[in-house]
């Protein structure tokens, strides 16, 4: 987020925190005899906290002067009624005194009522401003060919983002026509660009040429600072790096971060990890009957262990053991061959276990343990990580977090053989996809299509 959408974001989140705390403080004191007054703080510090759970989840607070405002009120609709419904339940699971259901109730209809109505008139307030220029920055562009194209298109294609563009500067060489700028008027030449910094309101100007010119630019960045013009310098290192980059301070140097995956943030991946511990620990306890019963039956179906635990590769590169529910004769079942349909080393409980992927189901261990992830891409052999590293581009990338019990791939049809190009490629495209779009609420639906999902379960045997 740039400057002005932090600020806006930071003034959202204080005002909503504060909207809650006063409403829920006013229904406390409205009905004060609910019985809870030894304990308010600490229902008050408890919803709070539940909030900011909720709010980073929900990401209501990535804000962008730039999006559609009608979906920053649905999704805090969205988060205020998921806020509602957990205080509902807790109502009903712990021992509260009837009359806090006052409270309750009053709380359930305040804080979404006032906080949609006021998220609403600040957000036209904003809205008018913006388009009347009282949030906008004239700006003027300098640079030459592609870079210069992209950035006057994406101001002409998202006007609501405050800033106009008053025109560009001609460097030296652009009426050549492969560096000809599309949509754009020139207004000066890089010689008489003081000229026009003299004589026009201009609150940036905008350098969008390659560091190789580094004359040039200091020229750029002398003019603007003789008439006291604010400069950014877009890089152009996108173009060979690619598009998920992020420049972080590093003491004092500048420092980009190739590939920067929402995972990558600290908060995100804690609760990624937390959610993981908690899944992992309910399914465990709540299946150990399953899993009981299943080991009898491949004990009395073929001769063996009931468990298979092959070496796979995981976060980083490293190597670990996975836990499954062997589902072939012992002997067959540490080969590095592929499982193939119909594949005659498959037991015949084994090739229900593996129909409903229920041999994958002692993998939660493995996240209990750290290991693993609940969602995430699935963990190869040895053998077939090399070969993808061999012939499938980016492949060693899905390595950066830990390998999932299910993934995006998986319930996109994507799981089974991998004898052909496509499904290599399609597979680690897959994964891939999953880590640069992240979010919790991706992984609960990946969960719940790989449990309904139709795709999930076609290419199982």
């Amino acid at each position: 987020m740039n400057n002005v959408n932090k600020l806006v974001a930071g003034f959202f989140f204080i005002w909503d925190t504060v909207i809650l705390g006063i409403t829920f403080l006013v229904s406390l004191y409205i009905f004060k005899d609910t019985g809870v007054q030894g304990i308010d703080w600490v229902l008050f510090i408890g919803l709070i906290s539940i909030w900011l759970v909720i709010v980073k989840w929900r990401k209501l607070y990535f804000f962008d002067l730039n999006g559609d405002f009608s979906n920053r009120i649905l999704n805090y609709v969205k988060s205020s009624a998921i806020l509602v419904v957990i205080l509902g339940l807790s109502y009903l699971i712990f021992t509260f005194p009837p009359t806090f259901r006052k409270v309750v109730l009053s709380f359930s209809i305040g804080f979404p009522l006032i906080g949609i109505v006021t998220n609403f008139v600040i957000l036209s307030i904003i809205n008018r401003l913006k388009n009347s220029g009282g949030v906008g920055k004239n700006v003027l562009v300098t640079g030459q060919g592609e870079m210069v194209n992209r950035v006057n298109s994406y101001f002409k294609d998202n006007p609501k983002n405050g800033y106009q563009v008053k025109g560009m500067v001609k460097y030296h060489n652009v009426a050549e026509p492969e560096l000809a700028v599309e949509g754009g008027e020139y207004v000066s030449d890089l010689d008489n660009m003081g000229n026009y910094l003299r004589d026009n309101p201009v609150d940036e100007v905008i350098v969008a040429l390659p560091i190789q010119y580094s004359e040039e630019i200091k020229k750029i960045l002398n003019t603007a600072d003789y008439y006291g013009t604010r400069v950014r310098f877009i890089p152009d290192y996108q173009k060979l790096l690619g598009e998920d980059c992020k420049v972080i301070r590093q003491g004092n140097m500048d420092m980009v971060n190739v590939r920067q995956m929402p995972l990558d943030d600290k908060i995100s991946s804690f609760l990624k990890e937390c959610f993981d511990w908690c899944f992992s620990s309910l399914i465990l306890l709540m299946l150990s009957p399953l899993f009981f019963l299943i080991v009898i039956l491949i004990k009395l179906d073929s001769p063996g262990p009931a468990f298979y635990c092959p070496e796979r590769i995981g976060k980083g590169g490293k190597p670990f053991r996975v836990f499954k529910f062997r589902t072939m004769r012992e002997n067959d079942s540490t080969g590095k061959a592929s499982t193939v349909e119909n594949d005659p080393r498959i037991t015949k409980v084994g090739k229900f276990l593996r129909k409903y992927s229920i041999d994958e189901l002692p993998q939660f261990a493995n996240v209990f343990m750290g290991d693993m992830s609940v969602v995430g891409p699935r963990p190869h052999r040895t053998y077939l990580n090399e070969e993808f590293q061999r012939s499938v581009d980016k492949a060693m990338v899905r390595h950066y977090f830990k390998p999932g019990v299910t993934g995006w791939a998986q319930v996109n049809g994507w799981r089974g053989p991998t004898e052909t190009a496509e499904q290599k490629e399609q597979r680690i495209a897959h994964d891939l996809w999953y880590m640069k779009n992240w979010s919790m609420k991706l992984d609960i639906k990946i969960i719940y299509l790989t449990i309904f999902g139709r795709k999930t379960h076609g290419t199982a045997f």
